[in-house]
């Protein structure tokens, strides 16, 4: 039995097999997106079409890193995503780092919504082990798809000691983002995801991660803790030049109970969309302002009605240098956790 065993090693080790008894376990949990899917030969367009288990299949080498565990969640396009399916990714998450022999998850996921979903996670999630948001931009029948380069990627940020302490990521195109800062700036090129002032966290090459940064801001709100029971109903409403405030006062006698109004600059609203504004705070609904300006923070500025200041002097809680669509995240867990109590509220957007 001793001579079969050493054999069976000297053999792993001549031909560079791997020892699962030894390698690291890594869960993959799939949700669909750009990563697996294919051309459909009928329409012409990209629609799902790999399973969990064919996508590990496609990575070359992936075997070598780690013992990878593949657990399929979903398979939809990231824009079909909800705050519910995100709820039920984190539960499952959560679940599956809860099991000791697990060092870290890898979750690939569309890139339309992947920002918000790792935010989400951010957010919700229980453990403190490694996980890393990815997908692609190039679909699987492309003829350079940039996924299973994503996917090995990650895995090896999972395992890296110089990825620790960062939370949740989005790792695309070798560079790692921090999932409160992450956006998607570009809507076809491989390198879309940037993190503006704030900057990559590091890079991944050559199965290796140089840190560039740290990200020490996180903060952590349970989903709550009956499943049967929906977030809550936060409308995001877009501001322009010329908006009337329908949009707002619609929201809130559709049952809105938080809102997020995106302003313009550094959180302004012209006089009629105040207005409406101040017609939702009247009815004790909290109303968060973020602004359409990609960097920077929303700041208590401008005196005049609809100004930063006035807003914030009439209740509403500034959103900081938080992108809207997080924004609105933030404040459906806030809700659900605190109620309306825009204190509590207030100090979420603080941090």
């Amino acid at each position: 039995m001793l001579r079969k065993t050493v054999c069976v090693l000297l053999f792993m080790v001549l031909f560079n097999l791997p020892s699962f008894a030894t390698l690291p376990k890594v869960a993959i949990v799939t949700t669909g997106g750009t990563i697996v899917m294919k051309t459909d030969p009928k329409t012409g367009g990209a629609v799902p079409a790999m399973s969990g288990d064919e996508l590990e299949k496609s990575v070359p080498g992936i075997g070598k890193l780690a013992d990878i565990v593949v657990i399929e969640v979903t398979n939809i396009d990231s824009s079909q995503m909800t705050p519910a399916i995100w709820s039920t990714l984190s539960r499952k998450v959560d679940e599956i780092l809860a099991k000791p022999d697990i060092v870290g998850a890898v979750v690939t996921h569309g890139t339309d919504t992947m920002p918000e979903g790792a935010y989400f996670l951010n957010l919700t999630l229980k453990s403190n082990k490694p996980v890393v948001f990815t997908g692609a931009m190039n679909d699987a029948s492309s003829h350079n798809p940039d996924g299973p380069e994503n996917i090995y990627n990650a895995v090896v940020q999972v395992l890296s000691p110089n990825a620790k302490n960062w939370g949740v990521t989005v790792t695309l195109d070798s560079y790692i983002n921090g999932a409160r800062a992450v956006r998607k700036t570009q809507t076809t090129n491989v390198q879309t995801f940037e993190s503006g002032e704030q900057g990559y966290l590091g890079y991944v090459y050559a199965g290796k991660v140089t840190r560039f940064n740290d990200r020490p801001r996180r903060i952590r709100l349970p989903l709550p803790a009956d499943t049967t029971k929906s977030l809550p109903k936060v409308p995001f409403i877009y501001t322009y030049a010329g908006a009337d405030g329908s949009f707002v006062r619609y929201a809130v006698d559709s049952g809105a109970q938080g809102l997020v109004v995106e302003g313009v600059g550094a959180g302004n609203v012209n006089a009629d969309v105040y207005k409406a504004i101040q017609y939702a705070l009247g009815k004790n609904i909290p109303v968060v302002i973020s602004s359409r300006v990609y960097y920077g923070a929303v700041e208590p500025v401008y005196g005049d009605i609809g100004g930063g200041k006035t807003l914030e002097n009439a209740g509403c809680i500034l959103a900081g240098d938080l992108m809207g669509t997080k924004a609105r995240l933030l404040l459906m867990l806030g809700i659900a956790r605190y109620g309306n109590d825009t204190a509590e509220l207030r100090k979420l957007f603080s941090n």
